[in-house]
């Protein structure tokens, strides 16, 4: 669901030769955003770190502290390790996800191939780590427990992990494309009582809650490929 005026679009639209690319693509431009917005809050916080923290230093504390806490929880203190990634799915998927919820913006996890591209991001993260951690013996985690079933598990697990991307793919895409929908929609035909207010907040929610899933299920499939266990 796009809003009928996207600020990137028009502003962009005027520069010649960027005409196509930003009415074609407007999920890059606003995932650009979204990088963009993170990587200065991450500097002007860095910048400003002191041992008696102010307001945006104690936010940023409290939620990179409880990612990091929760991702030694779930995967191990290995999985500090690969925290900067958990936490920067996390953060931009979030940031993507609420940026549909203003007038003007556009969530880039609205669009399909946004969303593909995280989970392709996590599934080769994924088949990297174990390899990394364990090896050519990483293969083996495709052949089942016995090797005359290799040739019944190796197609097996390759749908499995493809499926992966998929539920990715979809579950992101869906949801929020769906809540983004609901809100236009609310706005048009009742915009002037408010009548979104109630729908907003609960995209915010449900907007936590589909960055929160997806980076877990992100932990969860590396700290499987760590461990390997089958």
């Amino acid at each position: 669901m796009e809003h009928p005026l996207m600020f990137l679009v028009v502003i962009l639209d005027k520069i010649p030769g960027l005409s196509h690319f930003v009415h074609a693509y407007p999920q890059v431009l606003y995932s650009w955003l979204a990088m963009v917005l993170l990587i200065v809050i991450g500097y002007l916080a860095g910048k400003s770190v002191t041992l008696v923290p102010g307001k945006m230093q104690n936010v940023l504390e409290v939620v990179i502290d409880a990612i990091e806490n929760f991702v030694v929880e779930m995967v191990g203190e290995h999985g500090r390790h690969y925290f900067p990634l958990f936490a920067t799915i996390f953060l931009y998927v979030f940031t993507c996800n609420l940026m549909g919820l203003v007038p003007g913006l556009f969530s880039a996890t609205a669009n399909i191939n946004t969303t593909l591209s995280i989970a392709l991001v996590t599934f080769c993260a994924t088949h990297y780590v174990g390899v990394k951690h364990h090896g050519l013996k990483y293969v083996k985690h495709f052949m089942g427990p016995m090797l005359p079933l290799a040739p019944l598990m190796i197609p097996i697990e390759i749908i499995s992990h493809l499926a992966r991307v998929l539920s990715l793919t979809l579950r992101l895409f869906g949801n929020i494309m769906g809540e983004d929908l609901v809100v236009g929609i609310l706005m048009m035909l009742a915009g002037k009582f408010l009548a979104p207010l109630p729908m907003m907040g609960l995209a915010i929610f449900t907007s936590f809650v589909q960055a929160f899933i997806f980076s877990l299920l992100a932990m969860l499939y590396i700290g499987g490929a760590v461990h390997e266990a089958h």
